[in-house]
Formats: C-alpha cells, structure tokens, sequence
C-alpha cells in the first residue's frame, strides 16, 4: 500500500517510475523515518537525485498517509513515540504497564526503537538487552550498532554479563 501510495505521487508529480522505483523512495523516506528526521530537515539533507526525489514525496506521502487515516510501518514506532510525548498521563499508563522490558537483538536497533524503549523504561529502569555487536546485519534497513555500544553509558547502573561460549 505505502509503495502504491508513493507510485501514484510519483505519477502525480511527474516523475518518471522507471528512472527511479517506488520502492526506492519509499525505502529512503522510510530510512529517514526511523532516523527520527523530519520532511523538512531530511529536504536540506538530501544530496542525491533519488533522496531529492524522495524528499519532495516525503510531505505528501504523510499528508495521503494522514488522509486515508492509515500509517505505515515505520509509523507503528513513531506515533506511540509522539504519543507519549505530548500525553505524559498516557506515558505514564504504559510505564507502569510494563515494569520489564526485554529486547532481543539489540544491536539490530533503530534510533526510533531505542528512544522508544528508553522512553518506557525510564521509570522503572527495568531495562534487559540481549545483542552481540558483532553479528549486526540490519544497517541497510536503519540499524544502529551505536545503540548496543553506547548501552552501558546509557545505562550506567546496568549489569553486563558476557556470554563468551556457544551452548548451541
């Protein structure tokens, strides 16, 4: 759907589908989504011709997003993220709610994904992460391997245990 949203801007805007893909741009908006960066500061960042492209789509893909009252996948983070933000009462439902929280492959983290957990773990401090930084595989799709080797700085009263042997 997303990617037949962003097709029909293209149409729309007069640019050509062959020379760049529907699923490149939404790949880019995505990118800049998860990197936390707005349509405007992603405009004055763009160099390329496809992230000049996508960020002419950027704004309007929101407003059809908006419209059509859907969200996309990047959404699912982004929204609660905002949510909480601007409703502290609602934050503070969902941190009570879930005193414990636990990530698996930390190390394959957005920014989005990491501002969310911290933000929910923030009052009970019942944070567990399990990652190995050096099996970080999901860059292309906006993982951010600082996430995992800033944790203890971030999180300076946690406990690390390292395990060193394969129990497989």
């Amino acid at each position: 759907d997303s990617q037949r949203v962003i097709r029909d801007l293209m149409n729309r805007f007069g640019m050509d589908t062959q020379q760049i893909k529907p699923r490149s741009v939404q790949h880019l908006i995505s990118g800049a989504k998860n990197r936390m960066v707005d349509p405007s500061e992603y405009a004055r960042l763009a160099v390329s011709p496809g992230q000049k492209r996508a960020a002419e789509l950027y704004q309007p893909y929101l407003d059809e997003l908006r419209r059509a009252n859907a969200l996309d996948f990047d959404d699912l983070l982004l929204k609660p993220i905002q949510l909480f933000d601007n409703n502290p009462d609602v934050l503070e439902k969902y941190q009570n709610r879930w005193k414990y929280i636990h990530i698996d492959e930390y190390q394959d983290t957005n920014k989005a994904q990491y501002l969310l957990a911290r933000t929910l773990a923030r009052k009970m401090g019942n944070l567990c992460v399990v990652g190995d930084d050096a099996q970080s595989i999901y860059a292309f799709r906006g993982a951010d391997i600082t996430n995992m080797l800033s944790f203890q700085r971030d999180y300076p009263e946690a406990r690390t245990i390292r395990l060193e042997q394969n129990y497989r």
